[in-house]
Order: C-alpha cells, then sequence, then structure tokens
C-alpha cells in the first residue's frame, strides 16, 4: 500500500481500519478507556515494525497518539470520557498542533494563536501551522496564549465555525499525511474541551509522550526497512557485503538502544542513551542505509516509484 500512498498522495484511510481491527489504536489510551495502555516499550516497538512496511501511516499514527496522549494526561475526565472511547475505537480521529508551542515561533511578538477568555470557553485566533491529517479529523488538539502570557491546549472540533483548513501541501515525501495549516478565526471551544490551562507554558504540563525516541523509532523502522531491501540485493552481489554487514550490525544497535531507552529519564541516564543522541544517530543510519540502498540499486532504483528511492526521499524528514 506505500507506493500507492506516496504515488497518489492517498490518505491511509485503509490502513487505519486495519489498525483499528488490530487494536493498534488502543495503543495509548488506558483500558478503562477502551484501550490497551502498552508500555512505552512496547510502543517504541510497533512504531519500529510499523514504519519498517509503511512510514508516512506510522507518522500519521504518531501524531494521532500525540493528541490522545495529551487528553489521556489532563485533568478533565468528563472530556476523556467523551473522547477516548471512539478515538481508541477508531471511530473518531484526532490530530495535533502544536508546534507554534514549542519552535521558532514563540519568539514572534504576536503569539501565532491568540485565546481568550468567552462565556462558557476559550476563542482561538490565529494560524496552526502544522496539522497533520487536518482535513480528515474530529478534534485537533491545539493551544494558544492569553494577552498575560498564560496558554491553553484544548480539543478543538474540527467542523467548529470558524475552523478553516488548508489545501494539503505537496511534501518532498509523506504528502499522503495530508499535512496542511489550519486557520482559527473567532473559534468558540467549550470549556468541556479544555485540557490544561490557563497556565504558564502548558506544553510543560502533564502529558509523557515518546517525543523524541517516537522519531527516531521511525527512523529506526526505515532503516530496517532500507537495510532488508539492501540485504536482498547482496544476497545475489556478494560484491556488497562490506557495506551491508556494518548496517546491520548498527541497526540492529540502533533498535536495541531505542528500546533500552524507553522509561529511562533522570540525571543519571547513560548520556549515549539520551533522547538528543539516539536521535542522532537515527536520523544518520536513516539517510546513509537508504543512500546506500539506492546507490546498490543502480538505475532501477532511481526510477520513481521504486522503494530505493522513495525511502531516500523518507529519510529526509529525519534531518
Amino acid at each position: 500500500m506505500a507506493p500507492r500512498l506516496d504515488a497518489e498522495s492517498t490518505w491511509p484511510g485503509q490502513q487505519f481500519q486495519l489498525l483499528a481491527q488490530a487494536g493498534v489504536l488502543g495503543w495509548v489510551i488506558p483500558p478503562e478507556f477502551s484501550g490497551t495502555g502498552v508500555a512505552e516499550r512496547d510502543l517504541l516497538t510497533g512504531y519500529i515494525d510499523l514504519a519498517s512496511s509503511c512510514l508516512t501511516t506510522t507518522f500519521v499514527l504518531t501524531q494521532r497518539n500525540g493528541a490522545c496522549q495529551r487528553i489521556v494526561a489532563s485533568q478533565n475526565s468528563s472530556l476523556k470520557s467523551e473522547l477516548l472511547p471512539g478515538l481508541a475505537r477508531g471511530e473518531l480521529f484526532a490530530t495535533v498542533g502544536i508546534s507554534h508551542l514549542t519552535t521558532s515561533r514563540q519568539h514572534l511578538r504576536l503569539p501565532a494563536v491568540r485565546v481568550t477568555e468567552d462565556s462558557g470557553g476559550f476563542r482561538f485566533e490565529g494560524e496552526v501551522p502544522w496539522v497533520t491529517g487536518a482535513v480528515h479529523a474530529d478534534f485537533i488538539v491545539t493551544g494558544g496564549t492569553l494577552a498575560d502570557g498564560r496558554q491553553v491546549l484544548a480539543a478543538v472540533p474540527a467542523k467548529a465555525p470558524g475552523v478553516a483548513v488548508a489545501p494539503a501541501a505537496r511534501l518532498l515525501a509523506l504528502s499522503a499525511s495530508h499535512t496542511s495549516a489550519v486557520k482559527l478565526d473567532g473559534v468558540l471551544v467549550d470549556a468541556r474541551y479544555l485540557i490544561s490551562g490557563p497556565v504558564e507554558q502548558v506544553m510543560r504540563q502533564g502529558a509523557a509522550s515518546t517525543g523524541s525516541l517516537g522519531t527516531s523509532a521511525l527512523a529506526a523502522g526505515l532503516s530496517r526497512a532500507a537495510i532488508e531491501h539492501l540485504a536482498a540485493e547482496a544476497a545475489a552481489r556478494p560484491e556488497l557485503a562490506p557495506i551491508l554487514e556494518p548496517l546491520k550490525v548498527e541497526g540492529m544497535g540502533l533498535i536495541n538502544d531505542v528500546l533500552g531507552a524507553a522509561g529511562q529519564a533522570g540525571p543519571n541516564v547513560n548520556p549515549a542513551l539520551s533522547s538528543e543522541a539516539i536521535r542522532g544517530r537515527a536520523n544518520s543510519l536513516a539517510l546513509r542505509s537508504t543512500q546506500a540502498l539506492l546507490a546498490a540499486s543502480k538505475g532501477a532504483g532511481f526510477v520513481s516509484g521504486h522503494f530505493a528511492e522513495r525511502s531516500v526521499r523518507e529519510a529526509l524528514f529525519f534531518l
């Protein structure tokens, strides 16, 4: 399915139906809300396996899971009861748009999304720059800043008056994720959809997520797929063995360290198992393993639609 997603920028709706049937959509949702609440190590293992098959679908899943994890960590018990069971069963789709709260847009004099308190809720004004699958979402987990500097995070109903989803961007890779900007034009969000806040630095409140390790798991999964394809080439071409073998060893070591870092936190963490160190290794291996495959595939790998050329483009996502 992955080649068709890439070639046609087709939303992975069919894949998500399969994920729902397999119980994958319940991984980050507790059992009391119809999920399974798997351990972080098992979640990362799942990301690696899924990314080896289809990076686009797995990327969308991580964005959806990020939204779910924010809701799970909320103190708003009625919101959790309202949304989480449907999310676990795949009846609802939520996504997350929080880059404007965590990245360089923070330095802007005027926040990307401004929030004012209104009767019974909060009114959102501005633009969320990057939202994966926004056009397919029932809820967008996003936030904004009040005049006094406090911030809120909420599950914004995607079909609420004033929500406008821009056309999906055509990306170098992962275009089927249908990532786009979302304009919020005076959107009134009922207090029942509040996840956190108003509070200073709302992104530091509550939610524990796989974060950078999740991204590293995706890179490790793509690398594993590239190395497996390279091994298939090497089976008929022994001269590729000196290239293949070091990549295999590095790939296995990376996966072991991604999984070994699960649950690690605090000042006593082995520096080699820090999220930053692992992410650097994972990103590097994704680039090198996919380019090695492209070189080994020769002209065939340069043809649009071949796994080698697609994987090289997808690896650039991790730069």
